[in-house]
């Protein structure tokens, strides 16, 4: 197969796709920009940027480092693929070169994102020849090795999760890593926001107010994916003023932007020819002219319906993992094997959801089709950035789905190109995430009677839970009384955490787990006699046991896919305030939402969702 560019398979679109491309822009490359490494720049690690091939930074990552240097907490707002990681691995190894003793506490919000950041970091290291330790700390972490994590970790990276949950109430065992503290960072900082982020920021208020009862004071470094906000966001989040860091100084190839709408196949209705079905048809063209491309899908079962379409290309090989899906409920290590197969160039095709939005080293690929408007304009240019690393041509599809916003947006291309991403919102004085975590700190370390909490005056409130029972009043102190473990009753996703085991018994007498899948999801994907995709493989469920978390399938071939329907009633329990605005009422209170599958459809697996979707 000889491979085609991206400037010979564009013309040849324009020829064969003419009567559905409605717009074609390209934004120019730009080039680099450098400043030489910093006078001070310890040896070993001038020594391990060369063995990289480094030997000039780009200019965010030399402010990023002066101002690290000087104690000046910052958030660098930089494109995907601009080196962002060395804004926060240069200066904190280099504090740690200087001496032993420091200690830096990284925050990603996800364990696959730790995982693939200690990968690089690792080999960094490696490179200064020097013995610094780096460990992850999760869920996953042996319990033999929590000890050492502890003891000697000189950077620690988790969750903050773990951090609410494993590392805060325990702080008496992680003396060494508080006393010695001097940077904390945040990753992605742009996915702390509404009610998850609002429980990070008391998480991060919680920690400050740990180090400072150990006698240190971090500073913050934050790298965040382009939002509106940035400098709102991150001194929200943390309650420390910060400093920007929003020109970049990484090289940008070209991108080129296709606006894909499909063809009418109901005028009456305006209903499109399916997105998922043309989607495919692209990503096959991609796939024969050798193109790496990522396909971006809103859901799971479209993922696993658009792998199935691509797999078709390599049915006839025997042991060919070039196609290949990626979402959520994947087992840790089949995703960690797909990221690695596209870094090695082994997969050509990728399917995922916004799993793959963040960002997780994937190598260069050079082409993203995204099905349908992402959701956001934030979402859309981090998807897109995942095409073209670095100063690679790229190339991103936009297919349309039917829908009113798709339609708007294919006449209107400026909405996506032209118009600056979203605010990230937070709103930490919520009064039950604020008593929440009011709590945890209250067990962590005992209140005094002047103290405050971050930057609120919590002293009635202390008197409120003292009334409750849970704290205790002395001369000069608030303690903790209850015997209950606060943290371990509070979700920083305010969602279930229990998932649904999938367990595949296609072969008699054996067994084994294919995946997993939080409970919302399983009523309308893992219900019995659902056909449940992965890798492009079809399982009919045969036993869905609420009770154990786990669904029994086995493997099947139909030619078919299932869609149950979920009915969803609101009720108004209470209602505190109403307000009209013109001819709209709207109303503050409780309401109860109760959400309930009811019947499942059954779909030809080659015909489009009878709404175009």
């Amino acid at each position: 197969m000889q491979k085609q560019t991206i400037a010979a398979l564009l013309e040849a679109w324009q020829q064969t796709h003419h009567d559905t491309i409605r717009h074609i822009k390209t934004l120019p490359e730009k080039p680099a920009r450098y400043d030489a490494f910093p006078e001070a720049m310890h040896p070993s690690l001038v020594q391990a940027l060369h063995a990289r091939g480094i030997d000039k930074l780009y200019s965010h990552q030399r402010r990023a480092f002066d101002l690290a240097m000087t104690g000046t907490s910052f958030t660098a707002i930089t494109p995907t693929a601009s080196g962002k990681s060395y804004c926060y691995h240069l200066p904190v190894l280099q504090t740690i070169l200087h001496d032993d003793s420091a200690r830096a506490l990284y925050l990603f919000p996800t364990k696959a994102l730790a995982q693939d950041q200690l990968t690089d970091l690792t080999a960094l290291i490696e490179a200064t020849e020097a013995p610094i330790l780096t460990y992850t700390y999760d869920g996953d972490t042996a319990p033999t090795l929590r000890q050492k994590v502890r003891k000697a970790g000189h950077i620690v990276m988790t969750n903050p999760d773990m951090l609410h949950a494993g590392i805060l109430p325990h702080h008496t065992k992680w003396v060494a890593l508080f006393e010695n503290l001097k940077f904390i960072v945040i990753d992605e900082l742009h996915t702390y926001k509404g009610v998850f982020g609002s429980h990070v920021a008391h998480v991060l208020r919680r920690l400050q107010r740990i180090c400072a009862f150990y006698g240190a004071n971090p500073t913050i470094i934050c790298t965040s994916a382009t939002i509106q906000n940035p400098k709102e966001l991150a001194e929200r989040l943390t309650n420390t003023p910060h400093e920007i860091i929003a020109t970049s100084g990484a090289p940008v190839g070209k991108k080129t932007f296709v606006f894909y709408n499909p063809p009418i196949t109901n005028p009456v209705f305006g209903v499109r020819k399916s997105a998922v079905l043309e989607v495919s048809d692209l990503a096959k063209e991609l796939y024969k002219a050798g193109i790496q491309t990522i396909v971006f899908a809103r859901s799971r079962v479209t993922v696993e319906r658009i792998v199935t379409y691509l797999q078709a290309l390599t049915k006839h090989k025997v042991n060919d993992d070039s196609v290949m899906g990626y979402r959520g409920g994947y087992l840790p290590t089949e995703r960690r094997q797909i990221e690695r197969g596209l870094r090695e160039g082994r997969i050509r095709t990728v399917v995922s959801t916004n799993a793959l939005e963040l960002g997780i080293d994937i190598g260069q690929l050079q082409a993203c089709i995204m099905t349908g408007y992402p959701g956001t304009v934030a979402s859309a240019w981090q998807q897109a950035g995942r095409a073209g690393r670095r100063q690679d041509d790229a190339l991103i599809v936009y297919v349309a789905q039917s829908t009113a916003l798709d339609q708007y947006i294919m006449a209107h291309p400026d909405f996506l190109l032209g118009q600056s991403p979203e605010e990230a919102l937070i709103y930490p004085e919520n009064m039950m995430i604020l008593m929440d975590h009011l709590k945890c700190a209250a067990f962590e370390l005992p209140f005094s009677t002047d103290d405050s909490y971050g930057e609120y005056d919590v002293q009635e409130l202390l008197a409120y839970l003292a009334e409750e029972g849970v704290l205790v009043k002395t001369s000069e102190q608030w303690y903790w009384m209850s015997d209950r473990f606060p943290a371990q009753t509070i979700s920083l996703r305010a969602a279930a955490q229990e998932n649904v085991v999938i367990i595949d018994q296609s072969v008699t007498g054996s067994a084994r787990v294919i995946g997993e899948m939080d409970r919302h999801s399983a009523m309308t994907l893992l219900h019995e006699e659902a056909i449940y995709l992965h890798q492009g493989v079809q399982y009919q469920v045969e036993l869905l046991d609420w009770e154990e978390k786990k669904a029994f399938v086995r493997e099947v071939e139909v030619d078919y896919y299932t869609d149950a329907n979920l009915a969803v009633e609101m009720k108004v329990l209470e209602q505190d305030k109403m307000r009209t605005f013109h001819a709209v009422q709207a109303g503050y209170g409780d309401v109860g939402l109760v959400a309930q599958a009811t019947i499942f459809n059954v779909f030809p697996k080659e015909v489009s969702h009878p709404q175009g979707m």
